[in-house]
């Protein structure tokens, strides 16, 4: 049954005339009647009577009319539904972590946004647990993480930043590329605690060489732990990417530590099973592009 032959039946009892229903419907008269006319042919009987300038119902029209109006209202609600979300669908919820938000957001979003103009980006930062769970229960669309694995989510492993030390570049150990862990263990020690280099592994490295690390701060807040150092306020082992600019502008210098070869910090892109893969499959096509081209030191997985 054709949905504008239903629709033009309800037009045509609502404004009692073929032609107000026609102007209603922005139809020619003549379409509004052949509408009416192959809904007639579809029920077998006439539903209307025309009786001078008047439409009236047909018994028949009586009884078809609750369901045709039943129908149309069905239909609307229906189309309405689909419509919202639709537009729903043109906001992507995207949870990340502090550091991804801080530095790798930035770096991917603009090229994503030109991808996808239409879209609304709502940004959320959490732990990687909590987005994870988030991204579970359909709260969020798409997760930057540290590291998490559930067998209901997709994960992909979009780089690898390599932890580093670092000192700023008046600091007498900026000009000497592999110091002695004696002489790192009278400086003060910024620490950021980011998971993949956690504080006892530090501290083991000290210890067996009979020294102790001269701990000042303790922090997961990258940015925090960067800015005393430019302060210089001490050295610190940072992920690579929160000091791209500093490194290429000489501001802050990475020194030797064999012992942190090879840790880097990891973050995945995780999405719901068979859910918003295209927008995730597009933002780990840029995040690969652009971190690529943006510096050689990034393993892109």
């Amino acid at each position: 049954m054709n949905i504008e032959n239903i629709e033009a039946f309800v037009h045509v009892l609502h404004y009692g005339s073929f032609n107000k229903a026609a102007e209603a419907l922005f139809l020619s008269q003549p379409s509004v009647t052949a509408r009416i006319q192959s809904l007639e042919r579809e029920l077998d009987c006439q539903l209307f009577d025309r009786v001078g300038k008047q439409v009236l119902l047909t018994n028949k029209g009586k009884l078809f009319r609750p369901y045709a109006e039943q129908l149309l209202d069905t239909y609307r609600k229906g189309k309405q539904q689909v419509r919202q979300t639709q537009a729903a669908k043109e906001e992507v919820r995207i949870g990340c972590t502090v550091s991804a938000a801080q530095y790798l957001l930035p770096l991917i979003l603009p090229a994503f946004r030109r991808r996808h103009p239409s879209l609304r980006l709502k940004l959320t930062t959490a732990t990687s647990e909590e987005i994870g769970a988030r991204v579970l229960a359909k709260e969020l669309d798409i997760g930057f993480v540290r590291k998490f694995n559930h067998p209901g989510l997709n994960s992909a492993v979009l780089y690898e930043d390599p932890i580093r030390l670092y000192v700023h570049r008046e600091h007498a150990l900026a000009s000497n590329p592999q110091p002695r862990i004696e002489d790192l263990s009278l400086e003060p020690l910024l620490f950021f605690e980011c998971g993949a280099l956690d504080w006892l592994r530090i501290h083991r490295v000290f210890e067996s060489q009979g020294l102790l690390p001269n701990l000042i701060l303790q922090t997961d807040n990258a940015e925090t732990a960067k800015r005393l150092l430019l302060q210089q306020e001490g050295i610190c082992f940072l992920p690579g990417m929160s000091v791209r600019r500093e490194e290429r502008e000489g501001t802050l210098v990475p020194i030797g530590f064999p012992e942190t070869a090879g840790i880097g910090l990891m973050t995945s892109l995780i999405n719901g099973q068979g859910e918003n893969e295209a927008f995730a499959r597009s933002l780990k096509e840029i995040a690969n592009q652009v971190l690529s081209g943006s510096d050689p030191a990034y393993r892109i997985v």
